[in-house]
């Protein structure tokens, strides 16, 4: 989490004292999810259901153009390069 949020001696510090405390797991292994905010997230999750930027923008309160401006991030960061892959994707998530 620290990690994640730049805060990096945070997060070595964090883990040294879970270590002195007796935790033994392994740091998890990063994945698609960690990439993307809560926000993006929302909007992955309604673009794979199918839904259109104008339908997603209405739920979540947006305009179209600004959910087409989240894809265009989102797409290159779980490396897709359709709404196809990313049903795809989304669902390897799952």
């Amino acid at each position: 989490m620290f990690d994640a949020l730049g805060a990096i001696p945070w997060g070595e510090r964090a883990r040294r004292e879970l270590r002195a405390a007796g935790e033994t797991s392994r740091r998890r292994a990063p994945d698609a999810r960690d990439q993307l905010t809560a926000h993006e997230l929302q909007i992955v999750q309604l673009a794979a259901e199918g839904l259109t930027n104008r339908e997603i923008g209405q739920r979540l309160y947006l305009s179209h153009r600004t959910v087409s401006s989240h894809l265009h991030r989102i797409f290159p960061k779980l490396g897709v390069a359709s709404r196809a892959e990313l049903r795809t994707v989304v669902s390897a998530l799952r």
